[in-house]
């Protein structure tokens, strides 16, 4: 299975929670160690975005695929 096979995986575990909260996640790509993701929906312009990026998201992807060193917003 593929990295990006593998974060998207974890990314579709992950989307019910933001859908409960009215948003999404999007993948844009995987580059030497660092995810980049869109936030959409609600997550965009939560107060609190990036520790549910940093502490959630960021968090599940570096225990699932050993190789992800960083999780950005873009």
């Amino acid at each position: 299975m593929s990295k990006e096979s593998q974060i998207l995986d974890v990314l579709d575990q992950i989307r019910p929670a933001l859908h409960a909260d009215g948003g999404d996640v999007e993948f844009l790509g995987f580059k030497d160690g660092v995810v980049q993701l869109r936030l959409m929906g609600a997550c965009e312009s939560c107060p609190i975005s990036m520790v549910t990026l940093k502490d959630g998201i960021e968090r599940r992807l570096r225990s699932a695929v050993p190789e992800v060193m960083e999780v950005i917003a873009v």
